[in-house]
């Protein structure tokens, strides 16, 4: 049997032990101090070597978690500059405004939340008041990622700056008439104020570490200089369970992101209970933080533990506030002093000596109030010592109590993220508790009222002088006004139009090819932002690698195993290419950042970001929404699109439907290109739009998604069409008629109209040949380059319509006069060109991929899904004989001939 007392195997076994007489002296010392000393002397002993270990540059592996105090002593807490009674005053009038605003608005029952400001109030005032830098700043200020449901809070201190007034206020959560206010920070809703969208729990620390990210890479391609901007991510320690949080802290360090710094506001609660009941969230962040390299900060106690701390000669209290798990502290702060004299103090001894030497005020100021986020002597050290640490990011876990000062029916309950409103008994304990002027005749008919000291009260005064110092409002989003970008040379879009002649070309190639032209041009070139997620290769990107290079912040520290190569992996310092690894999530963060860039940092970038389709709508659709609220500008690029033309890969790389949720998103313009010189005219247009000359009344904060494929087709020269590249744009266009495609029908053949997007094109024309020569019929075919436009152009022209405004849609303007049926397929679910069915005036009818996608040819998949030419035939045949321009019994020897 093993001996469990007995020195187990360890790595240190495989290392040479030049002196094994000493290290037997340290092991029996260690092994004599926890006999005589016991096991929590001896564990102090190994802290405090370590300490001095690391404090010499020895390198040792860090301690992955501490004890549960805070990490900066009191005698080290610097003096907060400035006036701490005024900010205290600050603090109180945005503490109540914020809490008359949701709760004067609970009476139309939009909802709102109370609970998380009134824990969070000093993790923003000492902000505002000391360290986020405004927009009128050097470079582009500090970029604040607001914890959403913190808003309140954030609206009250505008109300109090006099940016916001009561009629606002009062339209919290009723944005219809114009002059309301969003629910959380939403940028599209309102553009001046709100930078970043957060309440999509886990995206904002994920876009704050790529936004910091971002920040360096301007930097060191020399676009700008960012090195005076922070970026501050304000985060819920429930927050810390989504997936996305947490994805990209090694990053951070990787990176030595020291421009960054988290702030989780560890009120030890979530939305429906405690965070972490039986466990510590504290302790668990602050593993998990250390471990990934970051600099970690806790804030946890306020200064009335100082008396306890120093009562504690037997470190019984440190171990007992190690031991109590969250769920019970929660419960301490709703308690009286004998239960927490008994349930606290007395499973220890030497802590039931303590509690003798206290007063039951006293501790119930130590666990009902006095925690370390509620100081602002506390949260100022922290932020002070966090924008200080240089070499690795920040995060600051500050312990604070959810509700704090709205009450003994709010402070700590499990319930409180649903309670949305106080009764005016309750406003009025807190008036007294924060010592505001506020009378009870203020409350007219039972309705709290807002308080305000006045324009040119010494609190407003102050806290506009503190944001002067700092550069100005925030948080605050600025559209700089900059030029327009320059078109491009002509010549890198219209060396598609001839077409590939015998050479084989697949979509996805042609827009490689097109970035290529475009990143040469003089005057934007360095603008483009290629972002990929380890899959250049798959695209044919791989000769970007040498003239662009991959950017990464250290260079290049060695010399790559393709050195000798023409097209080998080159890292830079300056490199434009961002290559993320086997993240969508981090490559739709770096998308956002870039694409954001105009406002935030006053530079016009251009990003696309080229990934596997059936991994871009899928499974990053939350970020390409939020994407669409901040006002981003870009290209997406859904490259081995279609569910039948990726061959091989099978159900989970089958896409047939990124189409359909991007036709969910309103910013989203949705493009299924089906030749080269679409893909051109797409992107010139969207560069047009996005960046150069807008039209009137035409936004420019939209994105646009492209669809590309990996097949490789030949690619015919851009037919000579009048108005083909309005077409192109707008989502249709006729690509060739039976006649001008050299086939002679029989005199009054029965005709039928092919609408094909992307890759099904091919199929169709290969259709309108079997039609013609096997059955007589006539096709054209069009080419659908968008189907979503069309039917947002149709849907405009209904709302239009309801105005008293005549306009016909411009899918029916287009096939105005085209005879016969129309069939529509593509590679994508039936519901994709099923889209724009209700406003088309001949018989309609489609075909799709519908259902999962397998691994197979892709003329057997097709063949499996009825999209194949010999299908579409079929279906066209059936749409005739329905109409009676052609006998039934064609169907059947159709399907006979064909095998279907």
């Amino acid at each position: 049997m093993t001996d469990p007392n007995a020195i187990q195997p360890s790595e240190l076994d495989q290392l040479p032990d030049r002196d094994p007489e000493e290290t037997a002296e340290w092991q029996a010392s260690l092994d004599a101090v926890a006999t005589a000393a016991g096991p929590h002397r001896a564990a102090y002993l190994m802290r405090r070597t370590l300490e001095r270990a690391e404090g010499a540059g020895i390198a040792l592996p860090k301690l992955l978690e501490t004890d549960y105090v805070n990490s900066i002593p009191t005698a080290a807490e610097p003096e907060v500059p400035g006036d701490e009674a005024m900010e205290q005053r600050i603090t109180a009038w945005n503490r109540w405004n914020a809490a008359a605003m949701v709760t004067r608005g609970s009476k139309y029952g939009v909802g709102g939340h109370i609970a998380t400001f009134a824990s969070a109030a000093w993790l923003y005032e000492t902000g505002f008041n000391h360290f986020f830098k405004g927009k009128e700043a050097d470079g582009s200020g500090d970029q604040l990622y607001i914890q959403g449901h913190a808003s309140p809070g954030i609206y009250a201190r505008a109300f109090l700056d006099g940016r916001l007034n009561e009629e606002q206020l009062d339209n919290f959560r009723r944005e219809s008439g114009g002059n309301g206010l969003p629910s959380y920070p939403h940028p599209r809703r309102l553009p001046w104020l709100w930078e970043f969208p957060t309440v999509s729990m886990g995206l904002g620390p994920l876009s704050a570490i790529y936004q910091a990210r971002f920040n360096r890479y301007l930097t060191n391609r020399g676009i700008k200089d960012t090195s005076a901007s922070h970026v501050w991510a304000f985060l819920g320690d429930g927050e810390m369970d989504e997936p996305e949080s947490t994805a990209a802290l090694a990053l951070a360090a990787r990176e030595e992101l020291d421009n960054l710094t988290f702030v989780i506001n560890c009120n030890l609660q979530r939305l429906d209970g405690p965070v972490r009941a039986n466990f510590k969230i504290v302790q668990e962040l602050e593993a998990q933080f250390r471990g990934a390299g970051w600099n970690v900060i806790k804030t946890l106690w306020g200064t009335a533990w100082d008396e306890l701390f120093q009562l504690d000669t037997t470190g019984a209290l440190v171990r007992r506030l190690r031991q109590v798990p969250d769920a019970q502290i929660q419960t301490y702060q709703t308690r009286d002093a004998a239960y927490i004299r008994q349930d606290f103090f007395g499973a220890d001894p030497a802590l039931a000596q303590m509690a003798k030497l206290l007063s039951d005020d006293k501790i119930l100021e130590c666990f009902h109030l006095s925690r370390g986020g509620h100081e602002a002597r506390k949260v100022y050290a922290a932020y002070k010592a966090a924008v200080e640490h240089k070499g690795a990011p920040t995060v600051i876990l500050a312990q604070t109590v959810k509700g704090h000062t709205l009450g003994e029916g709010f402070a700590s309950k499990n319930a409180n993220h649903q309670m949305k409103k106080l009764t005016v008994d309750e406003f009025k304990n807190m008036r007294d508790l924060l010592g505001l002027p506020i009378k009870d005749s203020d409350f007219v008919d039972g309705v709290v009222p807002y308080g305000h000291p006045g324009a040119d009260s010494p609190e407003v005064r102050y806290l506009q002088e503190r944001r002067a110092a700092l550069g100005g409002p925030a948080p605050a989003r600025r559209v700089h006004p900059v030029a327009p970008l320059p078109a491009p040379a002509e010549k890198a879009f219209s060396s598609f139009d001839k077409g590939s002649g015998s050479q084989n070309v697949a979509t996805t190639m042609a827009f490689v090819r097109l970035v290529k032209d475009l990143v040469r041009d003089k005057e934007t070139g360095k603008r483009w932002v290629p972002i990929v997620p380890d899959e250049a290769r798959t695209f044919g990107m791989e000769s970007l690698f040498p003239s662009l290079g991959i950017y990464s912040p250290k260079g290049q520290t060695y010399e790559p195993v393709d050195r000798d190569q023409l097209m080998y992996y080159k890292e830079a310092r300056n490199g434009q290419i961002l290559n993320e690894g086997i993240t969508e999530a981090g490559s739709m963060a770096d998308f956002i950042a870039a694409s954001t860039s105009y406002a935030t940092h006053g530079e016009t970038m251009i990003p696309f970001y080229i990934f596997y389709s059936m991994f871009g709508w899928q499974r990053t659709a939350d970020q390409m929404w939020q994407l669409g609220d901040q006002l981003g500008r870009g290209f997406l690029v859904g490259a081995t699109a279609g569910r039948t033309t990726l061959t091989g890969e099978g159900l989970q790389h089958a896409d047939g439907h990124s189409p359909v949720i991007a036709a969910t998103n309103p910013a989203a313009l949705t493009y299924d290109p089906a030749f080269a010189y679409e893909v051109a005219a797409i992107v010139k247009e969207g560069l047009r739009r996005m960046y150069g000359e807008a039209a009137p009344g035409e936004d420019q904060n939209v994105f646009y998604y492209l669809t590309v494929y990996n097949e490789p087709l030949p690619q015919p020269a851009k037919p000579s069409v009048e108005g083909i590249d309005e077409g192109i744009v707008k989502g249709l266009y006729r690509f060739n008629t039976a006649e001008s495609a050299g086939i002679t029908p029989p005199a009054n053949a029965p005709r039928i109209q092919l609408l094909g997007s992307g890759t099904a094109i091919h199929w169709a024309l290969k259709a309108q040949q079997l039609l013609a020569e096997e059955w007589g019929v006539a096709a054209d075919v069009w080419s659908a380059t968008s189907w979503s436009e069309l039917r947002r152009d149709a849907l405009d022209a209904d709302e239009a319509l309801l105005r008293g405004e005549e306009r016909v849609p411009f899918v029916r303007q287009a096939l105005q006069g085209a005879e016969g049926p129309v069939l529509a397929v593509s590679d994508y679910m039936r519901q994709v060109p099923d889209q724009i069915a209700q406003w088309v005036e001949q018989d309609w009818s489609s075909l799709g991929a519908d259902g999962f996608g397998l691994s197979d040819t892709r003329e057997a998949a097709r063949r499996h899904f009825g999209v194949d030419a010999e299908s579409i035939v079929v279906a066209a045949l059936a749409q005739l004989a329905k109409r009676g321009e052609v006998k039934a019994t064609s169907v059947k020897e159709a399907r006979a001939k064909y095998g279907l």
